[in-house]
């Protein structure tokens, strides 16, 4: 266990929900699954969202539970149910999700007794679909202007963003992940006229002072550009089961590199090596042992030597 990550502290804001896939529900939603994957790494983490009254929302408390995630922070709402999303997946093993409004987890309110937890917080991580409804992109806008460093995986979900919406987010953020089209998306909404990687990045820190972005690439690896560096790890050839939830757990082992202090290029490899790991599991919060994915990561950093 890391003495850093011990001292860390992390809340996941956003929305927790069941995935409905052809073979069975299966708990999901990005902050979910990001606090599931930094609690494996033993980093303290807590979720701020709302469930309903209802036999789902008792499920998600207790997976939480079993889990040993904390849930103080997690509301119940008595009029919306709890989250359900319909997930289809096609032959390249790629996602997409039909996501019913309203929810649960639109209604998010901000509530003062939250405030010692909230300042005693080191990284706040949220997204965009947390934002569509008023009350829940109130609350969140209300968390943002406290502690922490704020790391905001854009995870774009149409049609549940506009451009002013993702500006307000973008400006809160030190940290910001997107993926390849979320990247090229974001630069050509804001007015970028670039073609290049690295120059839509350093037109989204620069318009934004924006000090840290991610970008995924999926099997081809990431990049990580901190401030005016960047740095690379490539993708390797795994036998892949489904990408559910990969890049929440690439997300989640990029904070828990990120919070010891290590090397640029050790964070990204470790992000990327979790990434992986998921992907040859199913499910966006399989059931491993952290031994087991340190094993796959120490095999992954050998055959890149």
């Amino acid at each position: 266990m890391n003495a850093d990550n011990l001292r860390s502290s992390v809340i996941c804001f956003g929305e927790i929900l069941w995935d409905v896939l052809p073979d069975g529900p299966q708990p999901g939603g990005a902050p979910l699954n990001v606090a599931y994957h930094l609690n494996k790494l033993e980093v303290d983490t807590r979720i701020i969202s709302r469930i309903g009254n209802d036999s789902n929302g008792q499920k998600l408390e207790d997976l939480l539970n079993s889990w040993g995630i904390n849930k103080k922070l997690i509301q119940k709402d008595l009029e919306y149910p709890t989250s359900e999303v319909i997930a289809r997946m096609n032959n390249g093993n790629e996602v997409s999700y039909e996501i019913v409004f309203p929810v649960a987890w639109d209604f998010i309110k901000y509530e003062k007794p939250d405030d010692v937890q909230l300042k005693a917080t080191n990284y706040v991580v949220y997204g965009s679909l947390s934002s569509r409804n008023e009350i829940s992109r109130n609350t969140l806008f209300e968390i943002l202007d406290g502690n922490g460093i704020k790391v905001f995986d854009i995870n774009l979900r149409p049609p549940f963003y506009n451009k002013t919406l993702l500006e307000e987010l973008i400006r809160r953020a030190d940290i910001v992940k997107f993926n390849e089209a979320e990247l090229e998306i974001a630069q050509v909404l804001f007015g970028g006229p670039f073609s290049k990687e690295s120059d839509q990045v350093k037109y989204i820190q620069e318009k934004f002072q924006i000090p840290e972005v991610i970008v995924t690439k999926g099997e081809f690896g990431a990049s990580y550009y901190k401030n005016d560096d960047s740095y690379h790890a490539w993708g390797v050839g795994i036998n892949v089961k489904d990408t559910i939830g990969s890049g929440d757990s690439f997300l989640a082992a990029f904070i828990a590199s990120h919070c010891q202090k290590i090397t640029p290029e050790t964070i990204i490899k470790n992000a990327v090596s979790m990434g992986a790991f998921i992907a040859t599991k199913k499910g966006g919060c399989p059931d491993y042992e952290l031994s087991e994915y340190i094993k796959f990561k120490n095999r992954l950093f050998k055959s890149s030597l």
